[in-house]
C-alpha cells in the first residue's frame, strides 16, 4: 500500500497536479486573508487556464509556451467583454474567434494545448462579464495568475530539472518489458497469439508515442545545455531501448513449428521461456528502481539463464545425435543468438545506472541525433493549407464552432442557470475522434453524476467551512491527478471540488447541482450529436492516408537498407531516421486502425482489409528490421546484382501500393508476371550453392558466415517480395470495394 501511495504521489501526473493546485489555491487563500477573495479567485482563474498548455519540453519551450498562453487567455478574456455588449458584432466575432483559436491544432500538441487554454478561457468569461474599467483589471489578473503558475511551474522544473525524463524513461522500460514478457507468452502451448499479438500492437502504439516524448526532452536539452552526465545516461539508455524494441521486432520465430519440433523435448522451450521472462522481469525491476529513487540491484542472473539455455540445446543434440538434429540446433541457435544480443543490451541499461557513464559509451549512436526531432516552427502557410474540407483540424474546428454557438444560444434562449457550462462541457468533451468524444461523454456524464451525489452528501453532514475548503484542495489535487489516466475518475473529483467551492459561496446547493447536471446533459449531448452529423472524421475514410504514410516509410526504410549493404560502412543517420519514421508510421497506422474499431459498425467499413494490410505492413518491416539488424551486426560481402534486382522489385511493389491509395484508381496499376524475378531468384540459388561448394577452399568459420549469410538473405527476400506483392493485391481490393460503394 504504501510502495504504491509513494509511486503515485512521486509520479508526473500528481507533480503537475501539484503544481496547477498550488498556484491556485495561495492566491485565494492570501487574499481571502486580505478581504479580497474576488481578486485571489480571478488570479486562480488565470493558473486554470494557463496549466494544460504546460507540456514535457526543454525549458525554452516551455517557458515560450507558457507566455503565448498568458497572453492569449488574457487577452481573448478582455475582447469577449469588450464586445459581449454589442450582440451584431459579438456573434460573428466570437464565431471568427472561435474558428481561428481552433485552427492553431494544426501545428502540433503544444498548439493544441494552447487552443483549450484559450477555449476554456473563452467559456468561463461567460460566468464573470465585467463592465467599464473592471474589464481591463480583470483580464490583467488573469495575466498574473498565468504569470504565477509559470514561477510555480519553474521552481518544481529546477528542484528537480530531470525528474520528469526519468519518469518517462521508467515508463519506457516498463512497456518494454511488457513488450517482452508478450514475446515469453507466445512459447505457451495453444496460447492465443492473435490476442498477445494484438496487445503487442497497442504497446507499439504507446511506445511510438512515449518515444518521441524522450526525444522532445533528452535531445533538446542536449542541444541547449550540452552533455551533462545524466543525460548521457538518459541518452544510452534510451538508444538501448529502442536497440531492444528494433532486436525483438526484427527477430520473429514460427512458433507453430518450433513447438512441433520440441514438443518432445520440453526442456529448451521452458529455458528459453524463462529466459525471456527473466529478461522482461530485469527490465521491470529497473523501471521499478527508477520510479522509486532506488540503486538498482538486478535480481536475475541472465548469463546464467544464457548457459543454461546452452546447455539444453547440447543435450538436445546429444540426444538425437548431430545429424538429425542439425536442423532443430539450427533454430536454436538463432534462438540463443537473439537472447544474447537482448542480455548485452540489457547489460548496457543496467550499467547506465550503476556507474557514470562517458561520451565514448555512446559509441557514435548520439551522432545527428537532432535529425529525430520535429523541428518546431509556425509558418501561416500550414494554417491556410489546411482551410478545406479534406484536413481534419478544419472539418473538427468547424464542427466545434458550431457546436460552442448553438450551445451558447441554447442556454442564453432556455432557462438555464449557467449556460457557460454547457459551453465548457462542449470543450473539454469534444475531440476529433468519434471514439474518443464517445468515451469522454460518458465518463463526464458518470464523474458528474456520481461527484454531485457525494459532494452533496458531503454537504448535507459537514457545515464547517473550512473543513469544506480543505476537502475542495484536496478533491482538485485528486481531480486533476486523474484526468490524464482515468478520466472517469478525474471528473468525479473535478465535480466534487466545484461543487464544494460553490457550497461556501452560495446556499442554494441543491439547484446547483440539479442544474450543473443538466448543463453537462446538454453539453455532452450537443458534443456526441455533432460528431457523428457534422463532417465526422470517420477513420475509414482517413485509413488510406495512413497505411500510404505507412508503406512509404517502409519503402525509404527498405532503400535505406539496400543502400547500406551494397556501400558498407557506418551506419548513416538517413539509415536511422528512416527506421525512425518507419516505426512512427506503423505505429500511426494501428492507432488509427484501433480509433475505427471505437466507431459505429456500419462505419468499420472494410475492417478485414485494413487490418490485414496493417498487420502485412507490421510483418514488412518486421522482416526488413530483421535484414537491416543483421547487416549491422555482421560483415557482408558484396551485393550482386540479382540482390539489387530483386530488392528493387520489392520497392517497386510498394512504390505500386502507394500510386493506387493516391491515384484511388485500380486500373492505375496493372502488375504483369515478372519472368526476369524469377530468374533473378534462381541466380541468387546458384550464388548460394557455389558458395556451399567453397566450404573445402575457405575456412569452417568464414564458411558458415557466407552460409548464414546467404540463407537469411535469400529468406528476406522471398518474405518481402511475398508481403509486397500482398500488400499491392490487398491495395486493389480495399481501393475497388470502397470506390463501390
Amino acid at each position: 500500500m504504501i510502495p504504491n501511495v509513494k509511486k503515485f504521489t512521486d509520479g508526473t501526473y500528481f507533480t503537475n497536479a501539484l503544481k496547477i493546485t498550488i498556484a491556485a489555491v495561495l492566491p485565494v487563500l492570501l487574499f481571502s486573508y486580505l478581504g479580497h477573495f474576488k481578486i485571489g479567485f480571478t488570479i486562480a482563474l488565470g493558473a486554470f487556464f494557463t496549466y494544460p498548455s504546460d507540456i514535457p519540453s526543454n525549458l525554452k519551450h516551455k517557458v515560450n509556451g507558457i507566455l503565448v498562453t498568458v497572453l492569449i487567455v488574457s487577452g481573448v478574456n478582455l475582447l469577449i467583454n469588450l464586445v459581449y455588449p454589442y450582440p451584431w458584432v459579438f456573434y460573428p466575432f466570437l464565431t471568427v474567434l472561435l474558428f481561428f483559436l481552433s485552427m492553431i491544432s494544426v501545428y502540433g500538441q503544444r498548439a493544441t494545448m494552447v487552443s483549450f487554454s484559450a477555449l476554456i478561457a473563452i467559456s468561463l468569461a461567460f460566468a464573470h462579464l465585467q463592465t467599464g474599467w473592471d474589464r481591463v483589471q480583470y483580464s490583467g489578473l488573469i495575466l498574473l495568475g498565468g504569470l504565477f503558475y509559470l514561477i510555480v511551474s519553474l521552481i518544481f522544473f529546477y528542484i528537480r530539472p530531470n525528474r520528469y525524463a526519468e519518469l518517462q524513461i521508467a515508463e519506457c522500460i516498463k512497456l518494454t518489458s511488457k513488450y517482452l514478457k508478450l514475446r515469453g507468452d507466445l512459447w505457451e502451448l495453444n496460447s492465443d497469439r492473435k490476442a498477445i499479438t494484438e496487445k503487442q500492437l497497442n504497446l507499439q502504439v504507446q511506445l511510438n508515442t512515449i518515444h518521441e516524448n524522450i526525444r522532445e526532452i533528452l535531445i533538446r536539452n542536449r542541444t541547449d545545455s550540452g552533455s551533462t552526465n545524466r543525460n548521457r545516461k538518459l541518452l544510452l539508455v534510451f538508444i538501448s531501448l529502442v536497440e531492444i524494441m528494433e532486436l525483438a521486432i526484427a527477430t520473429s520465430f514460427d512458433h507453430n513449428k518450433l513447438h512441433q519440433k520440441f514438443d518432445n523435448h520440453p526442456r529448451v522451450l521452458e529455458t528459453y521461456q524463462k529466459l525471456a521472462y527473466n529478461l522482461a522481469k530485469s527490465l521491470r525491476t529497473l523501471s521499478e528502481s527508477i520510479e522509486n529513487g532506488e540503486k538498482y540491484v538486478s535480481k536475475h542472473s541472465l548469463l546464467a539463464d544464457l548457459h543454461n539455455l546452452e546447455l539444453a540445446i547440447t543435450d538436445y543434440e546429444n540426444d538425437l545425435g548431430k545429424v538429425y538434429a542439425s536442423e532443430g540446433v539450427l533454430m536454436l541457435t538463432n534462438m540463443l543468438h537473439y537472447a544474447e544480443k537482448q542480455v548485452e543490451i540489457n547489460k548496457t541499461v543496467e550499467r547506465a545506472f550503476t556507474a557514470v557513464v562517458k561520451l565514448q559509451d555512446l559509441k557514435g549512436k548520439d551522432t545527428d541525433l537532432e535529425k529525430f526531432i520535429t523541428p518546431q516552427y509556425y509558418p501561416v502557410r500550414t494554417l491556410i493549407e489546411n482551410l478545406s474540407f479534406s484536413s481534419t483540424v478544419f472539418r473538427h474546428s468547424l464542427r466545434l464552432t458550431i457546436t460552442i454557438m448553438m450551445g451558447f444560444i441554447i442556454g442564453k434562449v432556455l432557462p438555464f442557470q449557467n449556460a457557460y457550462w454547457i459551453v465548457l462541457t462542449i470543450v473539454v468533451i469534444m475531440r476529433q475522434g468519434y471514439g474518443l468524444t464517445k468515451q469522454r461523454t460518458f465518463h463526464r456524464i458518470f464523474g458528474t453524476i456520481l461527484g454531485g451525489f457525494i459532494a452533496f452528501g458531503v454537504l448535507y453532514l459537514v457545515h464547517d467551512s473550512t473543513i469544506i475548503g480543505g476537502l475542495a484542495i484536496i478533491a482538485l489535487l485528486f481531480g486533476f491527478s486523474f484526468t490524464p489516466t482515468n478520466y472517469k475518475i478525474g471528473a468525479t473529483f473535478i465535480t466534487i471540488y466545484v461543487i464544494f467551492i460553490y457550497g461556501i459561496l452560495t446556499p442554494n446547493i441543491e439547484d446547483l447541482i440539479q442544474y450543473r447536471v443538466v448543463d453537462t446533459l446538454v453539453g455532452a449531448l450537443l458534443s456526441f450529436l455533432a460528431n457523428y452529423f457534422l463532417w465526422p472524421s470517420w477513420e475509414f475514410v482517413k485509413i488510406p492516408v495512413y497505411l500510404e504514410k505507412s508503406i512509404e516509410a517502409n519503402r525509404n526504410y527498405l532503400e535505406q537498407i539496400s543502400l547500406f549493404y551494397n556501400k558498407k560502412g557506418t551506419v548513416p543517420s538517413a539509415y536511422r531516421v528512416a527506421r525512425k519514421h518507419a516505426f512512427i508510421e506503423i505505429g500511426n497506422l494501428m492507432a488509427s486502425f484501433q480509433r475505427m474499431l471505437q466507431e459505429p459498425k456500419s462505419k468499420q467499413n472494410k475492417l478485414g482489409q485494413v487490418y490485414k494490410l496493417t498487420v502485412m505492413n507490421h510483418t514488412l518491416l518486421s522482416s526488413a528490421a530483421s535484414l537491416g539488424t543483421y547487416i549491422q551486426s555482421h560483415k557482408t560481402s558484396a551485393a550482386s546484382e540479382a540482390f539489387n534486382a530483386v530488392f528493387d522489385k520489392v520497392v517497386k511493389n510498394l512504390e505500386d501500393a502507394i500510386t493506387l491509395l493516391k491515384e484511388d484508381d485500380v486500373e492505375q496499376i496493372v502488375n504483369p508476371i515478372n519472368a526476369d524475378l524469377s530468374n533473378r531468384f534462381n541466380e541468387l540459388n546458384k550464388i548460394r550453392a557455389n558458395e556451399l561448394q567453397e566450404e573445402s577452399t575457405t575456412g569452417e568459420k568464414e564458411f558458415e558466415l557466407k552460409k548464414q549469410e546467404t540463407q537469411l538473405v535469400i529468406e528476406q527476400l522471398i518474405w518481402l517480395t511475398s508481403l509486397s506483392e500482398n500488400i499491392v493485391k490487398t491495395t486493389r481490393v480495399l481501393i475497388k470495394t470502397k470506390n463501390e460503394l
